[in-house]
């Protein structure tokens, strides 16, 4: 989505009587302009926080000259009210946010860095993370619930997870009762869930799956580079999900 397109939906979402008090849209972008004039307008809607990738256009780039793209876009944006998450996907990105460079902003900015989004995978290095900076309060959050468990057990604050728009309820739940004897079990039945959909491409399958339980067919529409689940993988994903017994509640 574009810059345009992404700050249109913010409206649309409030116009509609979405509280933005619930909403951390993300606004990283390559260029600092561009992630500033995003979390800019995130703050204005009154969105609780934005959740901001790294500049993933270069590679190898120093913790220094991130620390300076994310200190330069706090500097533009200049509002107190901006609470930034921080998002490391190196798979994605392939620019891992060190330990180092979480410590230092938050040092800078103790009202602002407010917590990160952790997708690298890395069960270590997230735990690393948490026992250095939670103390601070500094929120840290697993970038898929195949780590929530984990995560709480260890003091962080939960997970942002794609696979939570179609498995919400189970895993609020788990993030409600995780210290419950049953928490494991709960725990089992989310890795069913998601090692499913990971067997396929992860957006267009969810996207299929709510087109199939909502019947709607114009939620298997995405943007290309991603392209729709074809046939027999639609199958396939159906059977495997008759198969764990998963249906999307609520549609």
């Amino acid at each position: 989505m574009s810059s345009a397109q992404k700050m249109s939906l913010l409206d649309a979402l409030a116009s509609a009587g979405l509280n933005p008090g619930f909403l951390m849209p993300g606004t990283g972008a390559c260029s600092i302009d561009e992630a500033s004039v995003l979390t800019q307008a995130a703050v204005k809607a009154g969105c609780a926080g934005v959740l901001v990738l790294p500049p993933f256009y270069y590679k190898d780039v120093s913790d220094e000259g991130l620390f300076a793209f994310f200190a330069q876009v706090i500097e533009h944006v200049g509002d107190d009210r901006l609470q930034m998450y921080l998002y490391n996907i190196p798979p994605v990105t392939k620019i891992p946010l060190s330990l180092a460079l979480l410590t230092r902003l938050r040092q800078a900015y103790p009202n602002t860095v407010m917590g990160m989004k952790d997708s690298s995978g890395d069960w270590a290095y997230t735990e690393a993370v948490i026992q250095a900076l939670a103390p601070t309060g500094f929120q840290v959050y697993a970038g898929s619930e195949t780590f929530l468990l984990q995560t709480l057990r260890a003091g962080g604050a939960g997970c942002i997870s794609a696979t939570a728009n179609i498995n919400p309820s189970a895993i609020a739940r788990l993030a409600a009762t995780w210290q419950q004897s049953d928490a494991p079990t709960q725990q089992a039945a989310l890795d069913r869930v998601r090692s499913t959909f990971a067997k396929f491409p992860m957006i267009p399958a969810m996207k299929s799956a709510v087109a199939h339980f909502g019947h709607d067919p114009e939620w298997q529409r995405v943007l290309p580079p991603l392209m729709a689940l074809n046939p027999a993988q639609t199958e396939g994903l159906l059977l495997a999900l008759e198969d764990i017994g998963f249906s999307i509640q609520g549609l």
